[in-house]
């Protein structure tokens, strides 16, 4: 599995449960790692072949410019399913952190991972689902 991955971009959103925090924008610093959808881009040095690195984090920018999340488990997920039905990744990884949310800790936050239904089928040894000829 090929990944590429982003680390330590940092967004400007509201996050948080405290009525203070859904008027104040916090930033919050989030890293990726997305498995490609095929390693064609290793074979072609194409770059229509190739995800586009500035695209998801454009992505990810304005959904969280437009976006109040009360959890950061809730803003990870939302970013994940963003990067597994747009991007057609099979697999994410999202680590999303708060930074000096609490006096003496750099940085506090939750990292999931996500795998697309398809990648998830063929996994699973299950691939009627993408190939309904395949029994």
């Amino acid at each position: 599995m090929d990944i590429i991955f982003v680390h330590e971009l940092k967004v400007e959103t509201l996050i948080g449960v405290y009525p203070w925090e859904r008027n104040v924008a916090q930033t919050i610093q989030l890293d990726l790692e997305v498995a490609l959808p095929t390693s064609r881009a290793c074979q072609t040095d194409n770059f229509e072949d190739a995800l586009d690195y500035a695209l998801i984090v454009q992505r990810i920018s304005e959904t969280l410019s437009q976006q109040h999340f009360s959890l950061l488990e809730a803003l990870a997920a939302h970013i994940a399913q963003i990067i597994l039905t747009e991007f057609k990744s099979p697999w994410v990884k999202v680590s999303v952190a708060k930074l000096g949310a609490i006096r003496g800790v750099k940085k506090l936050g939750v990292c999931i991972e996500r795998r697309s239904e398809e990648a998830s089928s063929i996994l699973n040894g299950d691939r009627t689902e993408l190939n309904p000829s395949v029994s």
